[in-house]
């Protein structure tokens, strides 16, 4: 399952999305989801997916790359599904013992899964079209009025920045473990679900080893380069907006714009 994670990952091509200052994706980013909750509808739901649709297209990241990441969500998805599905009251369409399953529940699940599946794709976006340098400094730039309250914006900018490098190298990791572990004779797809759990125990223990290795390694490496936070520190290409970053923040705007009316219109 963690193979087909892809939050974290950058897919390296050249399009409009990727040349957006990072400070715009996240914007998009953050828009997006809201937009996601205030939106309560078919319509709007039609409507975020035009729009993720688009951005999509101008990104050039192959649409299997992305639909890649919703497998590790399966699980939630399904979970998600199945509460709304038969807790949700009201007219009831099926009855079977102590469970039933009411009209408004289906369109209840349907719409939740749906909003998670662009939830997911959406912020894969930001990350799939921005490398972690460029996605650290639009994070330290965008929030650069909380240091104003003493809030270490560099350090959180940081801390995110080595988390998502981890992502993809703990994937190659898990390969490369479970490969060996193959190698050996284990089976981690055959058996029921507590049989896969117990499978999964020699390749957790490796993958935490090895991780607080080179979590280890990184502290060494920085201590050794003299590092002691963000005080005085300059960047080597600082970020700077183009015609095309207040171009993609109109259309941005204009989308959620049109997500706000929707929703007040529509019932």
């Amino acid at each position: 399952m963690i193979r087909d994670i892809t939050i974290g990952q950058y897919y390296d091509t050249d399009s409009v999305i990727h040349r957006l200052d990072p400070r715009v994706k996240l914007a998009f980013t953050l828009l997006y989801i809201i937009s996601l909750f205030i939106g309560h509808g078919p319509v709007c739901y039609a409507y975020a997916a035009a729009f993720l649709v688009l951005v999509i297209v101008l990104s050039k990241v192959p649409v299997r790359f992305m639909v890649k990441g919703l497998r590790g969500m399966l699980v939630i998805l399904i979970i998600s599904a199945l509460f709304n599905v038969f807790l949700v009251q009201g007219e009831i369409i099926f009855r079977w013992w102590i469970f039933s399953i009411s009209k408004e529940g289906v369109r209840t699940a349907v719409l939740m899964v749906v909003r998670l599946v662009f939830l997911v794709i959406g912020s894969s976006l930001m990350t799939l079209t921005t490398t972690p340098n460029d996605l650290t400094d639009g994070l330290e730039r965008s929030l650069r009025f909380l240091k104003v309250i003493r809030i270490p914006v560099h350090e959180i900018a940081m801390m995110m920045s080595i988390a998502l490098r981890f992502i993809p190298i703990l994937i190659e990791e898990v390969n490369k473990i479970m490969k060996a572990q193959i190698a050996r004779g284990a089976d981690f797809e055959s058996g029921g679900l507590v049989k896969k759990a117990k499978a999964m125990v020699p390749l957790l223990i490796p993958l935490f080893v090895s991780a607080f290795r080179r979590a280890s390694d990184l502290a060494l490496a920085m201590e050794a380069r003299c590092y002691h936070g963000g005080e005085g520190r300059t960047k080597l290409h600082p970020l700077t907006y183009q015609k095309r970053d207040f171009l993609a923040y109109a259309v941005l705007l204009l989308y959620f714009g049109g997500m706000i009316a929707m929703a007040a219109v529509l019932p």
